[in-house]
Parts: C-alpha cells; sequence; structure tokens
C-alpha cells in the first residue's frame, strides 16, 4: 500500500512518522515546500498532483483554507480507488465530495499530537462513496497511531473540541501543576516529571479499568484528607466549567471553519 501525505506541517509528520514506525506498508511519500525536508524514509514529491497519482491513501493535512484549493488541484489525479483521508477541521466530507468529485471514497478524521509517540486518539466518519472497507482500512492505518474511534460526522467538531485540542488543555494543566511544584519548593524537573506522569497515569487508569472518573476521584479523596482541600479550591476557580467552555469555544470554531 502507497501512503501519500498532502501537507507535511505537524500533523503530517506525526501521521507519517507513526505509520512509519508500527506499520509495513510500501510506501509513504508527502508533498513538501523543499525537497530538502526529507524525513527519513518518507519520500518527497514536489507535486500534490504526482503525490494523488502515486497514492492508495492519500492524507489530506493541510489547514482547513488550503483544502478546497488542493482538492480542486488534485480532483483529475486522484487515482481510481483510492481513498482519501482528510484530517483538517471543519471540513466536511460533502465539501469534499463537490471539490474531488462523486466517485471519491472520502473519510473524515480528526486525529490528535499523541499520534506521534503511538499514544493519539482518532475519530473518523465516512463519507458518502466510503465502504465499510474504506472504513476499515482508515481504522488500521490510525489503529498505529493510539486509539480509533468511529462516529457520526456531524459529531467531529465536538471531537476536534475534544481531542483535537485537548493535549494543549492538558499541557496547560501539566504546566500549572509544575509551576505549583515549583513555588512549594521542587526543583523544576522534578516538580514537571511528577506533574506529567501523574496525568499519564490517571488518564490510563480511566481507560484501562472502565470506570467513571468520578469514582476514581472518590477513591483518592479520603475523608477529612488532603485531596478535598484540593478539589474545592478547583471549584471555587471553576476548573469544570472553564474546561466545558473551552471545548464548547473550540468546537465552535471548528463548525465556522467549515
Amino acid at each position: 500500500m502507497d501512503i501519500g501525505i498532502l501537507g507535511f506541517g505537524t500533523l503530517g509528520k506525526a501521521i507519517a512518522e507513526g505509520l512509519r514506525a508500527r506499520t509495513s506498508v510500501e510506501r509513504i511519500a508527502a508533498t513538501t515546500r523543499s525537497t530538502r525536508a526529507q524525513h527519513g524514509d518518507i519520500v518527497p514529491v514536489a507535486s500534490n498532483r504526482e503525490l494523488a497519482g502515486i497514492s492508495d491513501v492519500l492524507f489530506i493535512c493541510v489547514k482547513p483554507a488550503q483544502v478546497e484549493q488542493v482538492a480542486r488541484e488534485i480532483a483529475h489525479d486522484v487515482r481510481p480507488g483510492a481513498l482519501v483521508i482528510s484530517a483538517a477541521a471543519g471540513v466536511t466530507t460533502e465539501n469534499l465530495r463537490a471539490w474531488l468529485g462523486p466517485e471519491v471514497a472520502i473519510v473524515r478524521a480528526m486525529p490528535n499530537m499523541p499520534a506521534r509517540i503511538g499514544l493519539g486518539m482518532t475519530a473518523i466518519a465516512a463519507g458518502t462513496g466510503a465502504t465499510d472497507a474504506h472504513l476499515q482500512t482508515a481504522s488500521q492505518l490510525f489503529a498505529a497511531l493510539g486509539r480509533v474511534c468511529v462516529v457520526e460526522e456531524r459529531l467531529m467538531d465536538a471531537v476536534t473540541g475534544i481531542s483535537g485540542c485537548g493535549p494543549a488543555y492538558v499541557y496547560l494543566i501539566a504546566e500549572s501543576l509544575a509551576e505549583a511544584g515549583v513555588k512549594l519548593g521542587l526543583p523544576r524537573h522534578i516538580a514537571l516529571e511528577l506533574a506529567a506522569q501523574t496525568l499519564h497515569g490517571a488518564s490510563a487508569m480511566v481507560l484501562q479499568t472502565g470506570a467513571h472518573p468520578a469514582a476514581l476521584k472518590d477513591e483518592v479523596t479520603t475523608p477529612a484528607g488532603c485531596t478535598i482541600d484540593g478539589l474545592l479550591a478547583l471549584e471555587d476557580g471553576g476548573l469544570r466549567s472553564t474546561l466545558v467552555r473551552a471545548v464548547t469555544a473550540a468546537a465552535e470554531r471548528s463548525a465556522r471553519l467549515g
């Protein structure tokens, strides 16, 4: 299987690196601004049209505002039977179908940055023309980058707000926890390790146990202990409602991009 990455920015690189490290695809090629941008075993291709013509699966990883231009550019060059996977926020499969043509199989995806290290979260949705086999192909490819779920396309903006943008929220939380540790006298590198591993471990427990976060929280919160005081401070600061508003704002922005 020949993979094409149209747009070799942060997201395109994360997908390419993950697929190269964890799958046995025959070739991964990418369009880059410079032929010097060759990245490991990724084959640089200067032309979007050339890339479309040699790819069995073509990932579109450009910015949302650029998708229409590149889709129209490659519309007559997409290999017959190829699968196009769009990772552009806010761009619907109907948009892509109008620009690429009705015969092209399209799957919409929203991966996130941790895909680079095999710990990503990707949601996929099938567009018109995409069969169960196409959806399975997309799922298998993204499974090499972490976890995968299938959703209705109407929910993709919500996905963008939670998992697409979510790593930035977590990095802010990790940074804040580490700053608190520094304030209390911990060396910065130790405070950051404590914060990051705590977030990593707590998240892993949710996934591995299947328990509701509230139940796990109660296990940590012993009567008259330290945790309840910290939780009350977070509630006073509006952390819960602030995070809900952050996800909602990002999802609304994603919808406007479309």
